[in-house]
């Protein structure tokens, strides 16, 4: 590892990794950090994510896709069950992954396209000087180091220290946390290919159950549930009432707990020196929790803006200003119309939610967009007018 490089990004998953590859692509000496010894383990996702976005940023590859799935059923409290085709369920299905495999592959193209890669080494702190952030202090293989970069990407996830040592407030509300518990489950009866979402203050308060199918008879079978809503009982506790109920032969071959913020995106995401990407920045979708494709949009326009402002000799924070106009522009409004809609959702009673799913009883959905869903849901329940008129 060498002590001076253009940009050092702190994380690789998929938004670090991007960063990274484009900055690398641009002529830049990139360093990018991974605090765990293997990329993409242990695994903190639900793995779906769409088909038309993820193209975007890497060749679909078998080795990283297990299952394609063609639309998502969501199921009401009482059962009632609404189907929606794959362009209407929108960015979250189409592929379930392998993100144990994917993530490194996103790296690997980091990685050919020159950044220099070490797992096992983490930021413990910034290096500042005269308030602009030049670098970072940390360890790599347990040993004290420190490296020096024009930029530093933030990209350590939800947790995201880096964001907090720069300054920026990255402090989430409890409502508007997700925490998450997930069984990867084998031997069950599942639809392969759908993804199936429960809903249900009784199941997941203030959030929902998902079913993301990994095979034939193998599925990720997860909740997330607003943290404001903690009571005493876990989300894994409900976890394991959802799997007694709608799997009781299945069998759990692995554990996944973690969370997600559900905030929209931060006000700021850069400063002197530094810009955030993917969950550090808060980018992910309010209401579905997805974040792999809005996590690669904000890593590809950070690799941009700071191969021109290095280019131009010019790191000032307006210069880098540019990055969170260009985030805003790229998934801002996306993202504030969902958190409406989530702060509706997560209000919602279980008995609006199923007087909603049954009005929806003869609807279309094969010839529907979202903003005409929504005009649909509201001409068949005038009285929620003034709760989702200005989500489309």
């Amino acid at each position: 590892m060498k002590s001076n490089y253009d940009v050092i990004v702190v994380g690789a998953g998929p938004a670090g990794s991007i960063a990274a590859r484009t900055a690398a692509e641009q002529g830049l000496d990139v360093l990018l950090i991974e605090k765990r010894q293997e990329i993409g383990d242990p695994v903190r996702c639900a793995e779906g994510t769409g088909k038309m976005g993820l193209s975007q940023f890497i060749e679909p590859d078998p080795r990283w896709i297990c299952a394609e799935v063609t639309g998502a059923r969501i199921f009401a409290p009482d059962g009632t069950c609404i189907e929606l085709n794959e362009k209407l369920a929108g960015k979250e299905v189409g592929y379930v992954l392998e993100r144990k495999i994917f993530d490194r592959a996103v790296a690997k193209t980091a990685a050919r396209a020159g950044a220099e890669v070490q797992v096992k080494t983490q930021a413990t702190s910034l290096i500042k000087e005269n308030g602009v952030v030049c670098g970072i202090k940390g360890k790599h293989r347990g040993e004290d180091f420190e490296a020096r970069a024009k930029v530093v990407v933030g990209a350590d996830g939800i947790e995201s220290k880096v964001g907090k040592w720069a300054g920026i407030n990255t402090t989430l509300k409890p409502k508007d946390i997700e925490t998450c518990a997930q069984f990867l489950v084998t031997d069950i009866d599942i639809r392969a290919d759908s993804c199936d979402f429960y809903m249900g203050n009784l199941r997941a308060p203030g959030g929902y159950v998902w079913i993301f199918p990994k095979g034939k008879r193998e599925a990720n079978v997860g909740l997330g549930m607003l943290g404001s809503r903690f009571t005493g009982k876990h989300p894994i506790d409900y976890l394991h009432e959802f799997m007694a109920w709608k799997f009781p032969e299945g069998k759990i071959i692995e554990t996944v707990v973690g969370a997600v913020p559900a905030s929209g995106m931060l006000k700021q995401l850069s400063t002197s020196g530094l810009v955030l990407v993917g969950d550090a920045g808060r980018v992910s979708d309010p209401i579905t929790g997805g974040g792999i494709y809005n996590g690669m949009v904000s890593g590809r326009i950070a690799g941009n803006v700071l191969a021109d402002a290095i280019k131009a000799n010019d790191l000032s924070v307006k210069k880098l200003q540019r990055y969170d106009r260009e985030v805003r522009e790229a998934l801002g409004k996306q993202l504030d119309r969902n958190y409406k809609a989530k702060e509706f959702v997560v209000k919602a009673e279980d008995s609006l939610m199923n007087s909603v799913a049954r009005s929806l009883h003869g609807v279309n959905f094969e010839e529907m967009s979202v903003p005409k869903l929504l005009k649909e849901i509201i001409t068949r329940n005038p009285s929620m007018f003034l709760e989702l008129a200005g989500l489309f």
